[in-house]
């Protein structure tokens, strides 16, 4: 079988990269894929010549995948719709239900590179670049259309000025999750709402359907005389890791190699790569830290995602943030969430820079690659930092209301600064 790929070259804000080189959870995506075809077919795929776009897949040939490398999908998405393609034996492209709950919360907005359609039932459907041909390309393609069998979670209740008078702040926990990378809070829906989320919700879903499994959770509790979300069944640890007896992590949670985990840390439902140092007092819950990160004591992270070779410093708060690689946050910042003024759904910017509604009322902010920012400042919900921007906190400038482009970054005024942080 071939593998064709459908290659997406623009930027996203503010990291200025291809959505593929962008880290999702600890990886980046265009890893991300190389795993779950490898996972799935072994060497049996060779990667045909790249397309630039749709209008390319005339020249696919014999039994074929196509697929944008913008477009994140978990293998619970890949997997459905392969024993739907592989077991229809005719040409087909992956399809999501319009009015599908987690679809329509994460996955439509900002996004510009789906399709609009209808199945035999006239029902709305979003076709996506994912397409599978038995025998090389045709126009024939019925569409697979793939649920998201998405279950609401509470995480904690609120009052209804911060939720639009809903009762409660929830998200939507899918079984599958498929989101077109375009804007930064694509990055954060695809790491942490369709990553952990969705990794806690189908942990729940299995426990609850196998009481074999139920049983063995409640003998490794009893074994390890630990809780039983804090056991080695719910809990991964890598080789060569270090965890100070007293921190608490709670899972599902997975924890690389090489890492040290000092006293008093708190995680819950994390995913930490390798050689991550997080020192003593970090709160991180339902967040992601990428390899090489280092976090000094008494950093928070709350549904966070943060790429390679970061430092989070001590009393620093991060939420609903998507942090990119290479960067420094220093100590003392607080990136808020929430409109204090006006209580409606945050605006971000799409992956032409537009400013969009996002649906979300509680939403963080963005810092690019190779970011150098000072102590004690705020950071406005949606704002981006653009990568390679160095920051100062002056009097004069504490709060960070707009969004800051390299061109206003602070090491074009310092002596030699030009030269020593290039772009």
């Amino acid at each position: 079988m071939q593998r064709y790929i459908l290659e997406d070259q623009r930027h996203i804000l503010p990291f200025n990269e291809p959505a593929s080189l962008l880290t999702i959870g600890t990886k980046p995506l265009k890893l991300h894929h190389e795993e779950l075809f490898l996972k799935r077919f072994e060497e049996h795929l060779d990667l045909g010549r790249p397309l630039r776009s749709r209008d390319d897949l005339y020249v696919v040939q014999g039994e074929a995948l196509v697929y944008r490398d913008s477009l994140w999908f978990d293998d619970e998405f890949l997997d459905f719709f392969l024993r739907h393609a592989l077991a229809g034996k005719q040409a087909c492209r992956a399809a999501i239900p319009a009015d599908d709950p987690a679809f329509r919360t994460y996955t439509l907005p900002l996004a510009s590179g789906f399709e609009s359609s209808y199945d035999d039932a006239g029902n709305a459907i979003v076709l996506l670049d994912l397409w599978y041909f038995p025998q090389g390309f045709t126009d024939d393609i019925v569409p697979i259309v793939i649920p998201s069998d998405a279950e609401e979670m509470g995480f904690y209740s609120v009052p209804d000025f911060m939720t639009m008078e809903q009762g409660s702040l929830t998200h939507y926990a899918p079984a599958r999750a498929v989101i077109s990378v375009e804007s930064w809070v694509h990055v954060y829906f695809a790491s942490i709402i369709f990553g952990l989320f969705g990794r806690a919700s189908r942990f729940d879903r299995h426990v609850k359907q196998h009481n074999f499994l139920s049983l063995k959770l409640l003998w490794r509790a009893v074994m390890e005389q630990k809780h039983l979300l804090s056991t080695s069944e719910v809990v991964k640890v890598g080789r060569n890791t270090t965890i100070h007896p007293t921190a608490v992590i709670t899972g599902p949670a997975s924890i690389g190699d090489n890492c040290n985990i000092g006293a008093g840390v708190f995680l819950d439902n994390c995913t930490i790569g390798d050689n991550v140092t997080i020192d003593d007092g970090c709160t991180l819950m339902m967040s992601s830290v990428a390899s090489g990160c280092f976090l000094p004591f008494r950093a928070s992270l709350y549904l966070t995602s943060v790429m390679e070779n970061t430092i989070i410093a001590q009393n620093t708060c991060l939420q609903m943030c998507a942090i990119g690689r290479n960067s420094f946050v220093g100590a003392g910042n607080t990136f808020t969430d929430f409109n204090l003024v006006e209580q409606k759904p945050i605006r971000a910017a799409n992956i032409y820079g537009e400013l969009e509604e996002v649906g979300q009322v509680v939403l963080g902010s963005a810092v690019g690659h190779n970011c150098r920012i000072g102590s004690g400042m705020v950071i406005f919900p949606g704002r981006m930092i653009e990568s390679d921007v160095v920051l100062v906190a002056t009097p004069g400038r504490r709060v960070i209301g707009r969004s800051i482009a390299f061109e206003e970054s602070d090491h074009h005024f310092v002596g030699g600064g030009s030269s020593t942080h290039q772009r």
